[in-house]
Protein backbone atom coordinates (compact mmCIF):
# COMPACT_ATOMS: atom_id res chain seq x y z
CA UNK A 1 0.00 0.00 0.00
CA UNK A 2 1.35 3.45 -0.83
CA UNK A 3 2.80 5.44 2.05
CA UNK A 4 -0.04 7.85 2.80
CA UNK A 5 -0.96 9.82 5.92
CA UNK A 6 -3.08 7.88 8.38
CA UNK A 7 -5.75 10.59 8.05
CA UNK A 8 -5.75 13.03 5.14
CA UNK A 9 -6.83 16.65 5.53
CA UNK A 10 -10.28 16.28 3.97
CA UNK A 11 -10.99 13.18 6.10
CA UNK A 12 -10.46 14.72 9.53
CA UNK A 13 -14.03 15.96 9.93
CA UNK A 14 -15.54 12.60 8.92
CA UNK A 15 -13.20 10.64 11.20
CA UNK A 16 -13.89 12.94 14.18
CA UNK A 17 -17.66 12.70 13.72
CA UNK A 18 -17.47 8.93 13.16
CA UNK A 19 -15.44 8.55 16.37
CA UNK A 20 -18.09 10.48 18.33
CA UNK A 21 -20.83 8.49 16.60
CA UNK A 22 -19.31 5.12 17.53
CA UNK A 23 -18.55 6.38 21.05
CA UNK A 24 -22.23 7.17 21.56
CA UNK A 25 -23.46 3.90 20.04
CA UNK A 26 -21.29 1.67 22.22
CA UNK A 27 -21.64 3.80 25.36
CA UNK A 28 -25.43 3.58 24.94
CA UNK A 29 -25.16 -0.21 24.82
CA UNK A 30 -22.58 -0.69 27.57
CA UNK A 31 -24.58 1.45 29.99
CA UNK A 32 -27.24 -1.28 29.85
CA UNK A 33 -25.18 -4.43 29.27
CA UNK A 34 -24.21 -5.05 32.93
CA UNK A 35 -27.90 -4.92 33.88
CA UNK A 36 -28.65 -7.55 31.24
CA UNK A 37 -25.69 -9.73 32.20
CA UNK A 38 -26.51 -9.83 35.90
CA UNK A 39 -29.84 -11.41 34.94
CA UNK A 40 -27.99 -14.14 33.05
CA UNK A 41 -25.75 -14.74 36.05
CA UNK A 42 -28.78 -14.96 38.35
CA UNK A 43 -30.47 -17.74 36.35
CA UNK A 44 -27.34 -19.54 35.10
CA UNK A 45 -26.22 -20.59 31.62
CA UNK A 46 -28.77 -23.42 31.40
CA UNK A 47 -31.48 -20.78 30.88
CA UNK A 48 -29.60 -19.07 28.05
CA UNK A 49 -31.06 -21.17 25.19
CA UNK A 50 -34.52 -19.76 25.97
CA UNK A 51 -33.15 -16.21 26.11
CA UNK A 52 -31.24 -16.69 22.86
CA UNK A 53 -34.22 -18.29 21.12
CA UNK A 54 -36.41 -15.33 22.11
CA UNK A 55 -33.73 -12.93 20.87
CA UNK A 56 -33.43 -14.83 17.59
CA UNK A 57 -37.20 -14.68 17.03
CA UNK A 58 -37.24 -10.94 17.76
CA UNK A 59 -34.27 -10.41 15.42
CA UNK A 60 -35.73 -12.26 12.43
CA UNK A 61 -39.02 -10.44 13.02
CA UNK A 62 -37.32 -7.03 12.79
CA UNK A 63 -34.99 -7.92 9.90
CA UNK A 64 -37.72 -7.72 7.19
CA UNK A 65 -38.79 -4.30 8.52
CA UNK A 66 -35.21 -3.09 8.30
CA UNK A 67 -34.90 -4.57 4.81
CA UNK A 68 -38.03 -2.74 3.71
CA UNK A 69 -36.62 0.56 5.01
CA UNK A 70 -33.35 0.02 3.15
CA UNK A 71 -35.20 -0.87 -0.05
CA UNK A 72 -37.36 2.27 -0.05
CA UNK A 73 -35.33 5.12 1.44
CA UNK A 74 -31.80 6.59 1.09
CA UNK A 75 -29.32 5.95 3.88
CA UNK A 76 -29.70 9.49 5.32
CA UNK A 77 -33.30 8.50 6.14
CA UNK A 78 -33.26 4.84 7.17
CA UNK A 79 -30.15 4.99 9.40
CA UNK A 80 -31.64 7.67 11.75
CA UNK A 81 -35.00 5.84 11.74
CA UNK A 82 -33.33 2.70 13.13
CA UNK A 83 -31.82 4.66 16.03
CA UNK A 84 -35.07 6.54 16.68
CA UNK A 85 -36.88 3.19 16.93
CA UNK A 86 -34.54 1.99 19.67
CA UNK A 87 -34.76 5.30 21.52
CA UNK A 88 -38.54 4.91 21.59
CA UNK A 89 -38.17 1.38 22.92
CA UNK A 90 -35.85 2.43 25.75
CA UNK A 91 -38.19 5.23 26.79
CA UNK A 92 -41.05 2.70 26.84
CA UNK A 93 -39.10 0.56 29.35
CA UNK A 94 -38.83 3.40 31.90
CA UNK A 95 -42.39 3.08 33.32
CA UNK A 96 -42.12 -0.71 33.12
CA UNK A 97 -39.10 -0.74 35.43
CA UNK A 98 -40.95 1.58 37.79
CA UNK A 99 -43.68 -1.11 37.92
CA UNK A 100 -41.31 -4.07 38.15
CA UNK A 101 -42.73 -5.25 41.49
CA UNK A 102 -46.12 -5.60 39.80
CA UNK A 103 -44.86 -7.06 36.53
CA UNK A 104 -42.36 -9.39 38.18
CA UNK A 105 -38.58 -8.99 37.96
CA UNK A 106 -38.03 -12.29 36.13
CA UNK A 107 -40.54 -11.55 33.36
CA UNK A 108 -39.40 -7.94 32.96
CA UNK A 109 -35.76 -8.99 33.12
CA UNK A 110 -36.26 -11.62 30.41
CA UNK A 111 -37.91 -9.12 28.07
CA UNK A 112 -35.16 -6.60 28.82
CA UNK A 113 -32.46 -9.20 28.02
CA UNK A 114 -34.00 -9.72 24.60
CA UNK A 115 -34.40 -5.99 23.95
CA UNK A 116 -30.80 -5.10 24.88
CA UNK A 117 -29.45 -8.00 22.81
CA UNK A 118 -31.43 -6.96 19.71
CA UNK A 119 -30.53 -3.31 20.32
CA UNK A 120 -26.82 -4.15 20.31
CA UNK A 121 -27.03 -6.17 17.12
CA UNK A 122 -28.87 -3.59 15.04
CA UNK A 123 -27.24 -0.35 16.17
CA UNK A 124 -23.71 -1.68 15.75
CA UNK A 125 -24.44 -3.47 12.45
CA UNK A 126 -26.01 -0.32 11.01
CA UNK A 127 -23.02 1.76 12.16
CA UNK A 128 -20.48 -0.40 10.32
CA UNK A 129 -22.69 -0.70 7.22
CA UNK A 130 -22.84 3.10 7.14
CA UNK A 131 -19.05 3.37 7.54
CA UNK A 132 -18.48 0.86 4.73
CA UNK A 133 -20.73 3.01 2.54
CA UNK A 134 -18.90 6.28 3.33
CA UNK A 135 -15.37 5.12 2.52
CA UNK A 136 -13.59 3.02 -0.09
CA UNK A 137 -11.42 -0.01 0.70
CA UNK A 138 -8.15 1.94 0.91
CA UNK A 139 -9.71 4.44 3.32
CA UNK A 140 -11.19 1.62 5.38
CA UNK A 141 -7.77 0.07 5.97
CA UNK A 142 -6.43 3.41 7.22
CA UNK A 143 -9.45 4.81 9.02
CA UNK A 144 -11.46 1.93 10.49
CA UNK A 145 -8.92 1.14 13.26
CA UNK A 146 -8.96 4.85 14.22
CA UNK A 147 -12.76 5.06 14.13
CA UNK A 148 -12.99 1.88 16.19
CA UNK A 149 -11.17 3.72 19.00
CA UNK A 150 -14.29 5.83 19.46
CA UNK A 151 -16.23 2.65 20.13
CA UNK A 152 -13.57 1.47 22.57
CA UNK A 153 -13.79 4.76 24.47
CA UNK A 154 -17.59 4.53 24.54
CA UNK A 155 -17.41 0.94 25.69
CA UNK A 156 -15.18 2.07 28.57
CA UNK A 157 -17.40 5.04 29.44
CA UNK A 158 -20.55 2.91 29.44
CA UNK A 159 -19.72 0.58 32.36
CA UNK A 160 -18.13 3.50 34.24
CA UNK A 161 -21.46 5.36 33.97
CA UNK A 162 -23.32 2.25 35.07
CA UNK A 163 -21.16 1.83 38.17
CA UNK A 164 -21.60 5.53 39.02
CA UNK A 165 -25.35 5.78 38.37
CA UNK A 166 -26.71 2.34 39.23
CA UNK A 167 -27.24 3.03 42.94
CA UNK A 168 -28.38 6.63 42.30
CA UNK A 169 -30.86 6.42 39.42
CA UNK A 170 -31.50 2.72 38.99
CA UNK A 171 -32.31 1.21 35.61
CA UNK A 172 -34.73 4.03 34.55
CA UNK A 173 -31.91 6.59 34.80
CA UNK A 174 -29.60 4.35 32.79
CA UNK A 175 -32.26 4.09 30.07
CA UNK A 176 -32.47 7.88 29.85
CA UNK A 177 -28.68 8.20 29.54
CA UNK A 178 -28.62 5.53 26.81
CA UNK A 179 -31.41 7.30 24.90
CA UNK A 180 -29.57 10.64 25.01
CA UNK A 181 -26.42 9.02 23.65
CA UNK A 182 -28.34 7.56 20.72
CA UNK A 183 -29.82 11.00 20.07
CA UNK A 184 -26.29 12.38 19.64
CA UNK A 185 -25.54 9.46 17.27
CA UNK A 186 -28.44 10.56 15.04
CA UNK A 187 -26.92 14.03 14.83
CA UNK A 188 -23.62 12.45 13.76
CA UNK A 189 -25.39 10.56 10.96
CA UNK A 190 -26.67 13.83 9.49
CA UNK A 191 -23.20 15.40 9.76
CA UNK A 192 -21.56 12.47 7.96
CA UNK A 193 -24.23 12.49 5.25
CA UNK A 194 -23.39 16.13 4.50
CA UNK A 195 -19.63 15.35 4.43
CA UNK A 196 -20.26 12.45 2.05
CA UNK A 197 -21.99 14.75 -0.43
CA UNK A 198 -18.89 16.94 -0.55
CA UNK A 199 -16.43 14.01 -0.60
CA UNK A 200 -18.12 11.06 -2.34
CA UNK A 201 -16.46 7.74 -3.10
CA UNK A 202 -14.78 8.04 -6.50
CA UNK A 203 -16.92 6.39 -9.16
CA UNK A 204 -20.05 6.32 -6.98
CA UNK A 205 -20.79 9.99 -6.42
CA UNK A 206 -24.52 9.62 -5.69
CA UNK A 207 -24.39 7.13 -2.82
CA UNK A 208 -26.08 9.53 -0.41
CA UNK A 209 -29.16 9.91 -2.60
CA UNK A 210 -29.28 6.33 -3.82
CA UNK A 211 -32.31 4.21 -3.00
CA UNK A 212 -31.09 0.62 -2.91
CA UNK A 213 -34.39 -1.06 -3.81
CA UNK A 214 -34.72 -4.82 -4.13
CA UNK A 215 -36.43 -7.32 -1.88
CA UNK A 216 -36.58 -6.94 1.89
CA UNK A 217 -35.27 -10.53 2.21
CA UNK A 218 -32.41 -9.94 -0.22
CA UNK A 219 -29.88 -10.23 2.60
CA UNK A 220 -30.94 -13.79 3.45
CA UNK A 221 -31.00 -14.80 -0.24
CA UNK A 222 -27.56 -13.32 -0.95
CA UNK A 223 -26.09 -15.03 2.13
CA UNK A 224 -27.23 -18.42 0.80
CA UNK A 225 -26.23 -18.00 -2.84
CA UNK A 226 -22.97 -16.01 -2.63
CA UNK A 227 -19.78 -18.01 -1.83
CA UNK A 228 -18.22 -14.89 -0.32
CA UNK A 229 -21.20 -14.16 1.92
CA UNK A 230 -21.37 -17.81 2.99
CA UNK A 231 -17.75 -17.44 4.10
CA UNK A 232 -18.60 -14.27 5.99
CA UNK A 233 -21.55 -16.01 7.67
CA UNK A 234 -19.31 -18.94 8.62
CA UNK A 235 -16.75 -16.53 10.07
CA UNK A 236 -19.54 -14.98 12.14
CA UNK A 237 -20.71 -18.40 13.38
CA UNK A 238 -17.20 -19.53 14.35
CA UNK A 239 -16.53 -16.32 16.25
CA UNK A 240 -19.93 -16.62 17.88
CA UNK A 241 -19.14 -20.19 18.98
CA UNK A 242 -16.10 -18.93 20.89
CA UNK A 243 -17.92 -15.95 22.39
CA UNK A 244 -21.02 -17.91 23.41
CA UNK A 245 -19.09 -20.71 25.12
CA UNK A 246 -16.92 -18.26 27.06
CA UNK A 247 -19.96 -16.16 27.98
CA UNK A 248 -21.72 -19.25 29.39
CA UNK A 249 -18.68 -20.14 31.52
CA UNK A 250 -18.34 -16.54 32.67
CA UNK A 251 -21.94 -16.06 33.84
CA UNK A 252 -21.82 -19.36 35.73
CA UNK A 253 -18.68 -18.16 37.50
CA UNK A 254 -20.30 -14.78 38.21
CA UNK A 255 -23.39 -16.43 39.65
CA UNK A 256 -21.34 -18.62 42.01
CA UNK A 257 -18.80 -15.97 43.03
CA UNK A 258 -21.30 -13.11 43.54
CA UNK A 259 -24.52 -13.69 45.41
CA UNK A 260 -26.23 -10.27 45.19
CA UNK A 261 -27.62 -8.33 42.21
CA UNK A 262 -25.35 -5.36 42.95
CA UNK A 263 -22.24 -7.56 43.12
CA UNK A 264 -23.11 -9.30 39.85
CA UNK A 265 -23.68 -5.97 38.08
CA UNK A 266 -20.38 -4.66 39.46
CA UNK A 267 -18.52 -7.78 38.30
CA UNK A 268 -20.03 -7.52 34.81
CA UNK A 269 -19.21 -3.81 34.62
CA UNK A 270 -15.60 -4.50 35.61
CA UNK A 271 -15.29 -7.18 32.92
CA UNK A 272 -16.68 -4.77 30.32
CA UNK A 273 -14.32 -2.04 31.48
CA UNK A 274 -11.19 -4.18 31.13
CA UNK A 275 -12.40 -5.65 27.84
CA UNK A 276 -12.68 -2.23 26.32
CA UNK A 277 -9.41 -0.92 27.70
CA UNK A 278 -7.64 -3.89 26.11
CA UNK A 279 -9.71 -3.46 22.94
CA UNK A 280 -8.34 0.08 22.59
CA UNK A 281 -4.80 -1.23 23.07
CA UNK A 282 -5.33 -3.80 20.31
CA UNK A 283 -6.72 -1.14 17.96
CA UNK A 284 -3.85 1.27 18.56
CA UNK A 285 -1.16 -1.38 18.17
CA UNK A 286 -1.83 -4.65 16.33
CA UNK A 287 -4.94 -3.83 14.32
CA UNK A 288 -3.80 -0.51 12.88
CA UNK A 289 -0.35 -1.83 11.94
CA UNK A 290 -1.66 -5.03 10.36
CA UNK A 291 -4.48 -3.34 8.46
CA UNK A 292 -2.21 -0.67 6.96
CA UNK A 293 0.82 -2.87 6.21
CA UNK A 294 -0.67 -6.28 5.42
CA UNK A 295 -4.43 -5.85 5.15
CA UNK A 296 -7.35 -7.50 6.95
CA UNK A 297 -6.19 -11.09 6.33
CA UNK A 298 -3.47 -10.93 9.00
CA UNK A 299 -5.80 -9.28 11.53
CA UNK A 300 -8.49 -11.95 11.01
CA UNK A 301 -5.93 -14.72 11.45
CA UNK A 302 -4.47 -13.12 14.59
CA UNK A 303 -7.92 -12.90 16.19
CA UNK A 304 -8.47 -16.64 15.78
CA UNK A 305 -5.04 -17.46 17.18
CA UNK A 306 -5.57 -15.22 20.25
CA UNK A 307 -8.90 -16.93 20.98
CA UNK A 308 -7.44 -20.41 20.57
CA UNK A 309 -4.59 -19.67 23.00
CA UNK A 310 -6.93 -18.22 25.66
CA UNK A 311 -9.32 -21.18 25.43
CA UNK A 312 -6.43 -23.63 25.76
CA UNK A 313 -5.17 -21.79 28.85
CA UNK A 314 -8.66 -21.87 30.38
CA UNK A 315 -8.79 -25.63 29.78
CA UNK A 316 -5.58 -25.92 31.81
CA UNK A 317 -6.21 -23.45 34.65
CA UNK A 318 -10.02 -23.25 34.87
CA UNK A 319 -11.79 -21.31 37.66
CA UNK A 320 -11.20 -17.57 37.77
CA UNK A 321 -9.11 -17.79 34.60
CA UNK A 322 -12.42 -17.50 32.72
CA UNK A 323 -12.47 -13.79 33.58
CA UNK A 324 -9.06 -13.34 31.88
CA UNK A 325 -10.12 -15.44 28.90
CA UNK A 326 -13.35 -13.44 28.54
CA UNK A 327 -11.53 -10.10 28.66
CA UNK A 328 -8.86 -11.04 26.09
CA UNK A 329 -11.11 -12.89 23.62
CA UNK A 330 -13.87 -10.27 23.66
CA UNK A 331 -11.30 -7.48 23.29
CA UNK A 332 -9.84 -9.33 20.31
CA UNK A 333 -13.28 -9.84 18.77
CA UNK A 334 -14.10 -6.13 18.85
CA UNK A 335 -10.62 -4.67 18.63
CA UNK A 336 -9.10 -6.91 15.94
CA UNK A 337 -11.75 -9.04 14.21
CA UNK A 338 -14.51 -6.46 13.83
CA UNK A 339 -12.57 -3.63 12.09
CA UNK A 340 -10.90 -6.19 9.80
CA UNK A 341 -14.04 -8.10 8.83
CA UNK A 342 -16.14 -4.96 8.36
CA UNK A 343 -13.51 -3.45 6.05
CA UNK A 344 -14.20 -6.31 3.63
CA UNK A 345 -17.68 -4.92 2.99
CA UNK A 346 -16.25 -1.82 1.33
CA UNK A 347 -15.65 -4.03 -1.72
CA UNK A 348 -19.24 -5.17 -2.27
CA UNK A 349 -22.34 -3.42 -3.59
CA UNK A 350 -24.70 -1.28 -1.51
CA UNK A 351 -27.41 -3.92 -1.14
CA UNK A 352 -24.86 -6.36 0.24
CA UNK A 353 -23.40 -3.74 2.58
CA UNK A 354 -26.72 -2.93 4.20
CA UNK A 355 -28.99 -5.95 3.74
CA UNK A 356 -26.68 -8.97 3.63
CA UNK A 357 -24.26 -7.63 6.22
CA UNK A 358 -27.12 -6.77 8.54
CA UNK A 359 -28.65 -10.24 8.08
CA UNK A 360 -25.32 -11.90 8.92
CA UNK A 361 -24.58 -9.57 11.84
CA UNK A 362 -28.04 -10.03 13.38
CA UNK A 363 -30.02 -13.11 12.33
CA UNK A 364 -27.05 -15.40 11.62
CA UNK A 365 -25.37 -14.29 14.86
CA UNK A 366 -28.44 -14.99 16.98
CA UNK A 367 -29.07 -18.29 15.19
CA UNK A 368 -25.55 -19.23 16.18
CA UNK A 369 -26.28 -18.31 19.80
CA UNK A 370 -29.24 -20.69 19.88
CA UNK A 371 -27.39 -23.58 18.24
CA UNK A 372 -24.13 -23.19 20.17
CA UNK A 373 -25.72 -22.79 23.59
CA UNK A 374 -28.17 -25.63 22.99
CA UNK A 375 -25.26 -27.85 21.91
CA UNK A 376 -23.27 -26.75 24.97
CA UNK A 377 -26.06 -27.85 27.32
CA UNK A 378 -26.46 -31.11 25.40
CA UNK A 379 -22.76 -31.93 25.68
CA UNK A 380 -22.86 -31.15 29.39
CA UNK A 381 -25.71 -33.63 29.82
CA UNK A 382 -23.54 -36.22 28.09
CA UNK A 383 -20.80 -35.61 30.66
CA UNK A 384 -18.54 -33.10 28.91
CA UNK A 385 -16.50 -31.04 31.36
CA UNK A 386 -15.58 -27.37 30.99
CA UNK A 387 -11.96 -28.16 29.94
CA UNK A 388 -13.26 -30.57 27.29
CA UNK A 389 -15.70 -27.98 25.96
CA UNK A 390 -12.99 -25.32 25.92
CA UNK A 391 -10.63 -27.55 23.91
CA UNK A 392 -13.46 -28.35 21.48
CA UNK A 393 -14.01 -24.63 20.97
CA UNK A 394 -10.31 -24.21 20.15
CA UNK A 395 -11.15 -25.94 16.86
CA UNK A 396 -13.65 -23.17 16.06
CA UNK A 397 -11.07 -20.49 16.86
CA UNK A 398 -8.38 -22.06 14.67
CA UNK A 399 -10.89 -22.54 11.85
CA UNK A 400 -11.85 -18.88 12.13
CA UNK A 401 -8.19 -17.86 11.72
CA UNK A 402 -7.80 -20.02 8.60
CA UNK A 403 -11.06 -19.01 6.92
CA UNK A 404 -10.56 -15.33 7.76
CA UNK A 405 -7.10 -15.33 6.19
CA UNK A 406 -8.31 -17.09 3.02
CA UNK A 407 -11.42 -14.91 2.63
CA UNK A 408 -9.48 -11.65 2.85
CA UNK A 409 -6.78 -12.99 0.51
CA UNK A 410 -9.48 -13.98 -1.99
CA UNK A 411 -10.92 -10.46 -1.93
CA UNK A 412 -7.46 -8.89 -2.21
CA UNK A 413 -6.75 -11.04 -5.25
CA UNK A 414 -10.03 -10.08 -6.87
CA UNK A 415 -9.41 -6.37 -6.24
CA UNK A 416 -5.91 -6.64 -7.74
CA UNK A 417 -7.29 -8.33 -10.87
CA UNK A 418 -9.89 -5.57 -11.29
CA UNK A 419 -7.17 -2.90 -11.03
CA UNK A 420 -4.95 -4.58 -13.62
CA UNK A 421 -5.04 -3.09 -17.17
Amino acid sequence: MPNRPAIQRHEWFAVAVAVVYFFCVLAAYYVLRPVRDQLSAAVGSTALPLFYLSTFIATISLTPLYGALVARYPRRVFVPVVYAFFIAGMIAFIPLFQLQDTIGPRLLGSVFFVWVSVFNLFVVAVFWSFMADLFDAEQAHRLFPVIALGGAAGAIAGPVLTKALNDVTGVPGLLIVSSLLLGVAIGCVFGLARWSKAHPVVGDERRDERIIGGSFIAGAIETLKSPLMRRMALLMLLGDAVGTVIYAFLIDYNGVANTTREARIDFSANIDLWVNVLQAVFQITATRVLMMRVGPSAALALDGIVKAVMLALFAVFGGAWIAVAAVVTRASAYGIFKPASDSLYTRVDAETRYKTKNFIDTSVWRFGDVVVNGSLNGLRLLGATSPMLALLTVVAAVSSASIGWKTAQLLDGGAARRRAP
